[in-house]
């Protein structure tokens, strides 16, 4: 889909709520709508018009990436281009993203018309365009294809690496070098590496423990949208037991999603957990990974357990997550 297909969409939807512009603020959305991905930017978006507003460092990058938008200079602040741009564009209705415009800037724009003696009215919008966003193009899901191979790649070369006396930082840089070599951005969240008793930690952060033989090494790649595990010995039956427990749970939910269109409290799967589990089940819907950090979607739910004492004979920490 193009940019001028996306702008289409987002302007049928302000036609529905009778807004005659859009201000868009949001790094992922000022990218997904004009293509421009420099870190300092606003698009201002009409009927008829599309303009990107940004500093002297992008302008000659904007005018290469966003082709379809009109590129103005900025000098100084919001009150630098925003008066003079509503009063010439003559808007009385502006929506603006509420989750991302601060409380200060929303005074800066609202003084700043004041000072004019205009009457602007500003419109807060949650989440249009990424109601936009979340149905995604074949060319977006051909890259978030191509995202997962390079993580599963990723745990393959780990694999063959990772060895007693290796620390977690280690195993975390040398995933992250692999996976830069094979062409991937930046990633928005760190890679989780924990090893023994870490393993036990949701959000763990990789440290300067050495692996030692014997004990789970929990590998957490989140940024090329997928997730793996790797063991540093084999499975033993307490390991297994608590997987398959996880496992049939997650099953439930699978089911329950198949069996309905909203399935918003899949019980089944709760209960199994908690038959087995004395403590910390910790449940949430899952995100997708696409432009930006978490995506909306809500067809499947996430699981994630830390024990420390459960029915089943485990003497240490473990941390287990499994994700449809």
């Amino acid at each position: 889909m193009s940019i001028k297909d996306r702008l289409q969409k987002l302007r049928l939807s302000l036609a529905e709520r009778e807004i005659e512009a859009i201000l868009i603020s949001q790094p992922e959305n000022r990218c997904y709508l004009s293509g421009f991905d420099g870190s300092s930017g606003f698009l201002l978006i009409t009927p008829q018009k599309a303009i990107l507003v940004t500093d002297f460092r992008y302008m000659e990058q904007a005018r290469k990436q966003a082709p379809e938008y009109e590129i103005l200079q900025r000098t100084g602040d919001i009150t630098d281009w925003f008066p003079r741009v509503v009063t010439e564009l003559r808007l009385k209705r502006l929506g603006f993203e509420a989750e991302h415009i601060t409380f200060a800037l929303y005074h800066q724009f609202s003084n700043a018309m004041e000072e004019m003696e205009y009457q602007l009215g500003l419109v807060p919008l949650n989440r249009l365009v990424e109601s936009i966003r979340v149905i995604k193009e074949p060319e977006e899901i051909e890259l978030i294809t191509r995202a997962v191979e390079m993580a599963d790649n990723a745990i393959e070369h780990i694999e063959d690496r990772i060895h007693t006396g290796m620390t977690e930082k280690g195993v975390a840089w040398e995933i992250e070098r692999f996976l830069r070599e094979q062409g991937s951005q930046a990633l928005p969240f760190d890679i989780i590496v924990a090893s023994g008793p870490n393993s036990a930690l949701p959000h763990a952060k990789p440290s300067s423990r050495p692996i030692s033989s014997g004990e789970p090494v929990v590998v957490d790649i989140e940024g090329p949208l997928c997730q793996g595990e790797h063991i540093l010995r084999e499975p033993d039956v307490h390991d297994e037991t608590a997987l398959a427990i996880l496992r049939g749970a997650q099953s439930l939910h699978v089911r329950s999603l198949e069996s309905v269109p909203r399935a918003s409290d899949p019980n089944s799967g709760d209960s199994l957990l908690r038959d087995h589990f004395l403590k910390s089940i910790s449940d949430g819907k899952q995100h997708a990974r696409a432009l930006g950090r978490r995506e909306e979607a809500r067809l499947a739910y996430h699981y994630g357990i830390r024990v420390s004492e459960y029915p089943l004979p485990v003497k240490r920490f473990l941390g287990i997550a499994v994700e449809t």
